[in-house]
C-alpha cells in the first residue's frame, strides 16, 4: 500500500512539473511572438538637409543616411541605385508602397515616419520611427545606455568599446572599403614606382588592430573574401623593405599630398598612420583635410570609402569602378588590364573575368585598398527580431518589433 501511494505521489509530482514546463514554454513562445505598436527611437550622426532625390547630399555621411531613410520610404531600388515606389520625391507626406511615410520633417534635425498601412510588403510592426539627427557618437552611446533611444549607428572603431560597456552591438559582414585613390594628372600620381612604394609600405594589419580595434579586415583587393572568394589571392601584408628599395630608386623628392574628409575622424587616423608607414620607407606623405568633398589642385591622392551596393561581386566591383572613374585614368599604358572595364563587367560576367578586372586595377596601384569595415549598430533590449542588413540592404526597421513591457 505504501509503495502504491509513493508511486502515485511521484506521478502527481511529475504531472505537475510537466504542466509547469508546458506553461513556461507557452509564456516564452508568447513573449517571442511579434507584437504591433510602439515608436522606435533612432539617433544618427548625419544631418540630412533634403529628402528630395534631385538634391545632392553635401557629404558622404549625409549621402549614406539619406540612402538609409529612402530605403524605408520606397518599395524597391532601381538598377541605377535610385529608389522607386514610395513617398513623393520632394519628401512630403503621402501614401506610397514603401514601409513608412513621412509625418513630420525638420530638415537636418528631426524626422518622424509612420507605418504605411498600404505597404506592398505588409504593415511594419512598429507604429512609427522617430529619427534624431546630428547626434555625436558619445551622445548616441550615452542615450542608448540611459534607455533614451533604441537604435544607433556606431563607428566601427568604437564597436568593441561599446560592447565592453555592456551595449548590445550588432555588426554586419565587412562591406565598406577604405582605399587610397591616386588622382590622374598629378605628377606623383603618374609615377608608377611611387604608387607601388606607398602600397608596399602601408601596414594594414596594424590599422585593423590598433585604429579599428580589430573590427574589420585588412584589404588587399577590391572585393572581400566572403563575396568574391578570391580576396586571398591579393596580399594585404606590408613589405617595408621592398617599399624602401623602390623609393630609393626614385630620383628627387618622394612627396605625396594625401587628402581626407575633414569631418571623418577615422579617415584622419588612417591618413596619419599612412604618413608614419611611408616615412619609414623614405616617402613623405602630407595629410591634408578636404572640406565639403572639394579636392585642392595640389592633392595627389585621397582617401575614399566605398560601400558595397550588393553582395554580388560583379555588381559591387562595377559600382566601385563607376564611382572612381572620374578620378583615375584606367586606360593608361601601365594599367592595360583595366581598359574597357565597364564592358568586361557586363551582366553575366564570369568569376574569372571579374578577377581579371580587379587584378588589373590593384596591380596598377592607382587604387590602393586599405581595410574593410563592417556596419555597426547599437540596440536597446526591447528591440526584437533584429538582423544586421546585408550589403546593399537598408535598415530592416520594418521587420523589428518592440517588447511591450519595456515601453
Amino acid at each position: 500500500m505504501l509503495r502504491v501511494k509513493t508511486r502515485a505521489l511521484a506521478l502527481g509530482s511529475l504531472c505537475a512539473l510537466m504542466l509547469a514546463f508546458v506553461a513556461c514554454v507557452a509564456r516564452v513562445e508568447a513573449s517571442r511572438r511579434p507584437k504591433y505598436g510602439g515608436t522606435l527611437r533612432v539617433e544618427i550622426g548625419a544631418r540630412v538637409a533634403s529628402l528630395d532625390p534631385a538634391v545632392a547630399p553635401a557629404t558622404p555621411e549625409e549621402a549614406a543616411a539619406k540612402d538609409e531613410i529612402e530605403s524605408l520610404l520606397y518599395d524597391h531600388r532601381n538598377a541605377d541605385g535610385t529608389f522607386g515606389g514610395g513617398t513623393s520625391a520632394a519628401g512630403g507626406a503621402g501614401a506610397g508602397s514603401g514601409a513608412f511615410r513621412i509625418e513630420e520633417w525638420e530638415p537636418g534635425r528631426h524626422l518622424t515616419l509612420v507605418a504605411n498601412e498600404d505597404s506592398s510588403g505588409g504593415r511594419p510592426f512598429v507604429d512609427s520611427v522617430d529619427i534624431e539627427m546630428g547626434r555625436g557618437p558619445k551622445d548616441r552611446l550615452l542615450d542608448l545606455e540611459l534607455g533614451k533611444t533604441d537604435f544607433i549607428e556606431i563607428p566601427p572603431e568604437q564597436a568593441r568599446y561599446a560592447a565592453e560597456q555592456g551595449i548590445r552591438v550588432s555588426t554586419s559582414q565587412p562591406d565598406e572599403l577604405v582605399a587610397v585613390v591616386f588622382l590622374a594628372g598629378r605628377p606623383a600620381a603618374e609615377d608608377a614606382r611611387l604608387r607601388e612604394a606607398l602600397a608596399q609600405a602601408i601596414d594594414r594589419t596594424a590599422m585593423v588592430n590598433f585604429i579599428l580595434q580589430k573590427e574589420g579586415e585588412p584589404a588587399g583587393g577590391l572585393l572581400p573574401q566572403w563575396s568574391s572568394g578570391t580576396a586571398f589571392l591579393f596580399s594585404a601584408a606590408a613589405a617595408p623593405a621592398a617599399a624602401k628599395e623602390i623609393a630609393g630608386q626614385i630620383g628627387g623628392s618622394s612627396r605625396i599630398v594625401l587628402g581626407y574628409d575633414a569631418s571623418d575622424s577615422l579617415e584622419e587616423s588612417l591618413a596619419e598612420r599612412i604618413a608614419v608607414d611611408a616615412r619609414e620607407a623614405g616617402i613623405h606623405v602630407s595629410p591634408e583635410t578636404l572640406v565639403g568633398g572639394r579636392v585642392p589642385a595640389n592633392c595627389d591622392a585621397r582617401l575614399v570609402r566605398l560601400r558595397m551596393p550588393s553582395p554580388r561581386p560583379r555588381a559591387a566591383l562595377a559600382s566601385f569602378l563607376a564611382t572612381l572613374a572620374p578620378e583615375i585614368d584606367v586606360t593608361v599604358a601601365d594599367a592595360p588590364a583595366t581598359a574597357g572595364e565597364t564592358e568586361k563587367l557586363a551582366e553575366g560576367a564570369s568569376a574569372e573575368r571579374i578577377y581579371e578586372v580587379e587584378r588589373g586595377i590593384v596591380n596598377s596601384y592607382r587604387v590602393v585598398p586599405l581595410v574593410w569595415l563592417p556596419e555597426a549598430y547599437g540596440l536597446s533590449a526591447r528591440v526584437r527580431d533584429w538582423k544586421a542588413p546585408a550589403a546593399g540592404e537598408g535598415w530592416p526597421l520594418a521587420d523589428v518589433w518592440l517588447e511591450q513591457e519595456s515601453q
